[in-house]
């Protein structure tokens, strides 16, 4: 990047002019159409009469759920009663209209709402159609529901998160939803891509289980290539020490040490110059190899000082390290402030969130963040853009379909 700063905000209004109609609920589908909207696409979100089912999950703020507000900014809201005929024809009007279709219902259930990829794909060519779902549109477990948890135990993510020798452990994030999510967003952006070339859009099959395989990267490639079955190690690296917390006089940081001056400057640091040239730990297989041995000597030497002391300790000797941060702790950092990495929205009645993370240099900020959209508030304005008039739209409304 040189000596450009990137802006404090998204990419400005790459996606302006794309316009994705999102039927989405839950996380996994809504965090993706965020991501879209974030990145300045017109998301029209189409929900069920009584509203995306996060809509009832406390807390709340602003009368609105938290989960919610989170992960539907940027986007407008129409309420569609798909089991009226009327209102799948004003779903695919909508889709005849768009750039781009996202859903994350079980397989089938588009098609049998005349939904599906290739009834669109007729009236619509060009549309990108994306569809997430908990084991994809192929194979035996096709059919099944599928939630995070679920996901991260069956694709083995929980069986190497916890503390060496204990039960399975669930990732504090969701990152069977998420991983789907920036997945299928990567996949979306590949499939405009490819339409800018050849004038067609289409189908995105992105599987949370799939999703979750892909992340899992090193723990896969070691069980293929070694045959050893990858466990918990708390917060120790599988192939790399020292690389996982200690505990100091007071709060705990990690340590991260990679390459051999790293491993140098850290003994130095903490006053064990001769752990460098110890034959134990003299290089990194070593280190490895004895890395409990390793993790007594330096728990030792981090004992005694605080958590404030040995950051300033170790940053002076440039060896990766870091406070275990609480959540709020790691949102009060200068530096998540200095990235603009807090999205306020409070002045439009919502709340604080996590910001969009992409910078671009030399970009002047990203859209402005809208919240989320009240339940069917822009049905009128959704409905007038697709051609329908306002006898239409009283029609519609009468009958129950908007």
């Amino acid at each position: 990047m040189g000596g450009a700063v990137p802006a404090a905000g998204g990419p400005e209004g790459a996606l302006a002019g794309i316009r994705v109609i999102d039927f989405t609920h839950m996380l996994a589908g809504p965090f993706a159409t965020w991501v879209l909207g974030a990145f300045g696409a017109d998301i029209v979100k189409v929900e069920h009469p009584d509203g995306d089912f996060t809509r009832a999950i406390g807390p709340r703020v602003g009368g609105t759920s938290i989960y919610f507000a989170s992960v539907n900014r940027n986007k407008r809201s129409i309420a569609l009663d798909l089991k009226s005929p009327a209102a799948c024809e004003v779903a695919g009007r909508l889709a005849a209209g768009a750039d781009i279709l996202v859903e994350n219902n079980r397989p089938g259930v588009m098609e049998r709402l005349g939904l599906g990829y290739e009834a669109l794909s007729a009236r619509n060519p060009g549309l990108v159609y994306a569809s997430i779902s908990g084991f994809g549109q192929t194979g035996p477990l096709r059919d099944r529901p599928a939630f995070d948890m679920v996901i991260q135990a069956m694709s083995g993510m929980m069986s190497i998160t916890g503390a060496e020798g204990g039960p399975p452990v669930r990732v504090g994030a969701s990152l069977g939803d998420l991983g789907a999510s920036l997945f299928a967003v990567a996949g979306i952006l590949a499939a405009l891509q490819e339409r800018h070339r050849t004038g067609r859009g289409s189908w995105v099959d992105v599987a949370m289980l799939d999703s979750q395989l892909a992340i899992l990267e090193n723990a896969v490639a070691r069980w293929f290539n070694t045959g050893v079955r990858p466990g918990p190690l708390g917060s120790r690296h599988p192939m790399v020490a020292p690389f996982q917390a200690f505990t100091t006089a007071d709060e705990p940081i990690v340590v991260c040490v990679d390459t051999a001056a790293q491993w140098r400057r850290l003994c130095d640091a903490v006053g064990r110059p001769d752990l460098a040239d110890d034959p134990r730990f003299a290089e990194g297989g070593a280190r490895l190899g004895n890395h409990a041995a390793l993790e007594r000597e330096l728990q030792a030497a981090f004992a005694a000082r605080d958590r404030a002391a040995w950051l300033d300790i170790l940053a002076a000797a440039d060896v990766p390290s870091g406070p275990v941060n609480a959540v709020d702790e790691a949102m009060a950092m200068p530096q998540v402030a200095a990235r603009g990495m807090i999205s306020d929205l409070g002045s439009q009645g919502s709340g604080r969130f996590a910001a969009m993370p992409v910078r671009r240099a030399g970009g002047a900020g990203g859209p402005a963040e809208r919240r989320a959209p009240g339940l069917a508030e822009h049905a009128h304005e959704i409905l007038a853009e697709a051609g329908y008039t306002e006898a239409d739209i009283a029609r519609l409304r009468q009958a129950g379909a908007v």
